[in-house]
C-alpha cells in the first residue's frame, strides 16, 4: 500500500515534526492527518504544547502506529503573557529537529516560523487573535496585542508556505500580515467511518469552547427555554487562562462538559439536529462531524460556513436570537425536510475526507522537497563555478 501511494507522488518525506495544542480543534486536526500521512509511510513527530494532554488524549494518539508524541505545557501564543515560554518552546522545538531529524516542519501556530529551522518548514493558520478581533469586538485589536500582531507576521512571513482550511482565512492571513509568498487552501478532513449516522432522537446538539464568544453558545442557551427539543451542550468549561468557569444552569439545557471524542460520536450519531450559529470559524470541524454522522446542520450566517457549506446548511445570523430559533422549529417540526437537509449536508461532508486532506499535505510536502534541492543544487554548482 505504502508503495502504491508513494509511486504516485514523488519526493514523499520520511519523517515529519508537526507541533500542536492540546486545547482545541487542532488537536483533532493533528491526529486526523497523522493518520492519513500513515498511508504514505511518513513518521509524525508531533510536539504539543497549551496544557497536558488528558489521559484520553494519550490513549487515542497511542493508537496511531506512525504517531510519537512529545509532550510540553509551554503557553501559546495567544494566552495571557507568553513570550518568555514561546522562546522557551521554540529552544525545545530546534533540540528536537536536531535529534530527531525531519525533513519537513509543518507548524500549526504562527511565531515558531522565524526560527532558524534546518528543513523546510510551513505554516497552517487555523485562527488568529487579530481576526477573530475584528469579528467578535468589531475593531481592530488593541495594543496589548501589538506583539501578537508583530510575531505572528514575522513567523508568518518567514513560511516556505502556508495553508489555511478555508479561502476566508488564508484571504485574512494575507489582508493582516502578507503578502504571502506561497499560499494555499487545504480543506480539513474527517474520516466518514468514524462518524456513522445511528438512529435519530429528538434532541438538538452543540459543540464548542464554552468560554469562547465566537462561538456563541449563549444564542442557544437563550433560545432553548422556547424550544420543544432540549439543547445539549458538549466543550470546555474554563478558559486555559482562567481559575474557574462561568457556566451555570439553563432552561431545557443539558450541559455534557468535556467529553472524549468517541462519546462525542456517539452523540453526534443521535442527534437529529447540530446548531452552531458561530460568529467566527474558520473551518468548523465540529459541523464536519455532526454532518457526517447524520445531523441537519444550522450555521451561523458567515462567509467561511457559507464557503464550506454553501447549500448543505440552514444558516442563521449569529446576531438573532429569533432567527435561530425560527429555524430550529422549522427543522424540529417538519421531518421531511429535516431529512433532506441530513442528507444534503453529509453528502457534502464526504468530500473533506481524511484521505483527500492528507494527499493534498503530501503533495505540498513533495513541492517543499522539490524546492529545497533545487535550490541545493543552485548554490552546488555556484561553488563549482567560482572554484
Amino acid at each position: 500500500m505504502f508503495v502504491m501511494l508513494n509511486s504516485r507522488i514523488a519526493n514523499v518525506p520520511e519523517r515529519i515534526l508537526m507541533t500542536a495544542d492540546a486545547v482545541g480543534g487542532v488537536w483533532t486536526y493533528a491526529l486526523e492527518l497523522a493518520r492519513g500521512l500513515g498511508a504514505y509511510g511518513i513518521e509524525v513527530y508531533l510536539a504539543t504544547m497549551g496544557a497536558p494532554l488528558a489521559r484520553e488524549q494519550c490513549a487515542e494518539a497511542r493508537q496511531i502506529p506512525n504517531l510519537s508524541i512529545f509532550k510540553s505545557s509551554f503557553k501559546l501564543e495567544w494566552m495571557v503573557e507568553p513570550w518568555r515560554d514561546v522562546e522557551a518552546a521554540g529552544d525545545w522545538l530546534l533540540h528536537l529537529e536536531q535529534r530527531l531529524k525531519p525533513e519537513i516542519v509543518h507548524l500549526n501556530s504562527y511565531a515558531h516560523g522565524a526560527l532558524r529551522w534546518i528543513a523546510p518548514k510551513l505554516v497552517v493558520g487555523h485562527s488568529c487573535v487579530l481576526s477573530w478581533w475584528q469579528v467578535i469586538k468589531d475593531e481592530q485589536a488593541p495594543s496589548d496585542w501589538n506583539r501578537y500582531r508583530r510575531e505572528v507576521k514575522r513567523g508568518i512571513r518567514a513560511a516556505d508556505f502556508v495553508i489555511a482550511p478555508s479561502q476566508t482565512m488564508i484571504t485574512k492571513l494575507d489582508e493582516l500580515y502578507g503578502p504571502l509568498r506561497n499560499r494555499k487552501v487545504i480543506w480539513n478532513g474527517r474520516s466518514p467511518e468514524s462518524f456513522a449516522p445511528g438512529l435519530k432522537e429528538e434532541f438538538v446538539l452543540s459543540a464548542g469552547r464554552w468560554w469562547d464568544e465566537a462561538k456563541n453558545l449563549a444564542a442557544l442557551t437563550r433560545v432553548a427555554p422556547r424550544l420543544p427539543w432540549p439543547v445539549y451542550l458538549a466543550g470546555e468549561e474554563k478558559h486555559p487562562d482562567r481559575s474557574q468557569g462561568s457556566l451555570t444552569k439553563f432552561a431545557n439545557v443539558r450541559c455534557l462538559g468535556t467529553i472524549s471524542s468517541s462519546a462525542l460520536a456517539s452523540w453526534f450519531s443521535r442527534a437529529a439536529i447540530y446548531a452552531s450559529p458561530a460568529r467566527y470559524e474558520p473551518f468548523g470541524l465540529s459541523a464536519l462531524e455532526a454532518a457526517l454522522a447524520g445531523c441537519a446542520l444550522v450555521l451561523g450566517d458567515i462567509p467561511s460556513l457559507r464557503e464550506i457549506w454553501q447549500d448543505a446548511a440552514l444558516f442563521v445570523s449569529p446576531d438573532s436570537d429569533e432567527s435561530l430559533e425560527a429555524a430550529l422549529r422549522e427543522i424540529m417540526l417538519n421531518s421531511a425536510y429535516r431529512a433532506e437537509l441530513a442528507s444534503r449536508a453529509r453528502h457534502r461532508a464526504l468530500r473533506f475526507s481524511s484521505q483527500r486532506m492528507a494527499r493534498a499535505y503530501v503533495e505540498t510536502y513533495a513541492q517543499l522537497l522539490d524546492k529545497t534541492q533545487t535550490c541545493d543544487l543552485e548554490e552546488e554548482e555556484q561553488i563549482a563555478c567560482v572554484s
